[in-house]
Formats: structure tokens, sequence, C-alpha cells
């Protein structure tokens, strides 16, 4: 089933018949995995990949200083727009092509991609629903290795400042206090049953439990729009919220996987701030308040 164009993403057969017709779009690959070292994406890009697709490595091009400390802006802090443009451009991205990004599956991974996109300007960003396991399991081509030619140079100029709202930890307690904070991290992790990353377990006081697997359906692609309509709006979001809404995970990278699912429900994601350190960023200081269990 095709998504509508304005959809921010995009199936598998959609895209295979946009390579066939000769309109492919700038693709992006953003495998990346949680405790792997950084080559781990670029190793599984050489051993397949959409063909023509350019591999973006999620912790040296979408997000600043992966060596460094984790601090108040978290394990994935957000990168410097220049260095993210730059980062664009090299891949061949352009203000006026559209752009496809995937990681293995879920989204968790590109939807950073996408976020920054839309953050910084690039008027048509989508994420392939069921990414890279979708494309294989359809039967449609892998490419092996480099493409034989370099992508051309792009003209991607970041937008400063950027279009989406970024919250300090002052501004997401603020949230936490009168509006909507969504976690996107796994429920046991949110409760404090379980922290295997970061110095403390449990989560911002006052925040609401909405854990991206909730976003996907049992193959690993979103839900309909409907059902994740459904979905936020019994956690309090609603297309015409009122109050202030703001979303964090462990690093600030799979929130943007909620506010993408969000956009899909239809909620505008300029309504929806991503808090940038995320639970890396609060547990780094031991003077914030932690709070455990479900409340």
């Amino acid at each position: 089933m095709r998504q509508p164009r304005t959809s921010p993403l995009i199936c598998v057969d959609q895209l295979a018949a946009d390579v066939a017709c000769g309109t492919a779009p700038i693709l992006l690959d953003i495998r990346w995995k949680l405790g792997e070292p950084s080559e781990y994406g670029y190793g599984v890009y050489l051993q397949g990949h959409i063909p023509g697709a350019r591999y973006i490595s999620l912790d040296e091009d979408l997000a600043e200083h992966p060596d460094a400390p984790v601090g108040p802006r978290g394990r994935h802090p957000l990168p410097d727009p220049e260095h993210f443009a730059a980062a664009m451009r090299r891949a061949g991205v352009r203000a006026d092509l559209p752009v496809v990004v995937y990681d293995d599956g879920d989204g968790t991974q590109a939807a950073r991609a996408w976020w920054l996109l839309r953050h910084h300007g690039h008027p048509d960003a989508r994420v392939l629903d069921g990414g890279f396991a979708a494309w294989r399991a359809a039967g449609h081509p892998v490419q092996e290795d480099e493409p034989k030619t370099s992508a051309a140079e792009g003209d991607f100029e970041s937008r400063v400042p950027g279009i989406f709202t970024v919250l300090d930890h002052e501004g997401a307690a603020a949230v936490a206090a009168a509006g909507v904070l969504l976690d996107a991290r796994a429920g046991a992790r949110y409760r404090g049953e379980t922290e295997p990353i970061d110095p403390a377990a449990g989560h911002v006081p006052g925040a609401r439990s909405a854990p991206t697997t909730g976003n996907l359906a049992a193959d690993g692609r979103f839900q309909t729009g409907a059902a994740l309509a459904e979905r936020f709006a019994e956690l309090g979001v609603t297309p015409e919220h009122g109050e202030d809404v703001a979303v964090y995970c462990g690093s600030g990278v799979t929130a943007t996987h909620e506010i993408l699912a969000m956009a899909v429900a239809g909620i505008a994601p300029e309504s929806v701030a991503l808090y940038e350190g995320s639970w890396s960023g609060w547990a780094s200081d031991p003077s914030r308040p932690v709070a455990t269990g479900e409340s």
C-alpha cells in the first residue's frame, strides 16, 4: 500500500518503483547498534545495502563528540549544524531532491536523520518503513561494497536555528510539571527495574512511559496513522493539543522515533520538543531527582 505523499514514511514497494523508474531519491543508510563500535554500521553496509545508498554514521555524522564523556547534553548530543550539513553534502543531499533514510528495520536510528534533516530545513525527507530488513524480505536488489561512482557533492545548508524545539534539563522538567513529557525507553528502564547504561535507574519525575516499541506493528513496520493517533491520545497528545509536549529517551536518538510516529499520527513535529540530553544527560547529574515505578 502506498503511503500518501504527505507521510513521513515510504514503503519498500513504492521506493522500488521509484528506483525502477529512474526517480530514486537520495538514499542514506543509517545502520547502528547500541553496544557495538562505530565501525559496525559501515561493516553491515558493505555486506549489503540498497543500491545507490550512501552510508551515514550515527556517532560521527548525526551526533557531536562521540568519544567525549557523557555530560549534560547526553550520550548523543546534537551535531553542530555545519558539521551535519557537511556530512549531508558529502552524501549528495540537495535541497531540491527527496531523501529517504533507512536502518536495519524499526526506524529508531533512521528517525534521527529524518528529524535532523527536517530540523535543518530539508522539505522532503522520509523514512523507509521496515528498513533494510523489509527491502531484503521483499526480494529487491541488494548492492555490496561501495557504489562504483562517487556521490555528486550536494548543496544542503543547515537552517540555523533549526525549526524544531530542543529542550535542556530545566525545559524538560517544566514540561513534565505542566505539560506532557514522554519517556520513549523500555518500560523496565522507565520504572527503574533495570538500567544497563546510565548511572541512575528511573525516569524524570512527571514523565509518562511511552516505549517506542508501541509505535510498531508485529511485522516491525509502523502502526497505521489511526492506531498511532489513538495511542498518543491515550497518552494525552492529539493533533490539537494545547499543552507543551516533549519526548526523551536514553540519549536523544529513539526519542525522534516517537516524534516520527506522532507525525504519522497527524501530530505536527513542530509542536513536539526534543529533550536533547535525555536520560543520559539527566542521570549524569546526581543532584537531579529520580522517580521510579509507574508514577
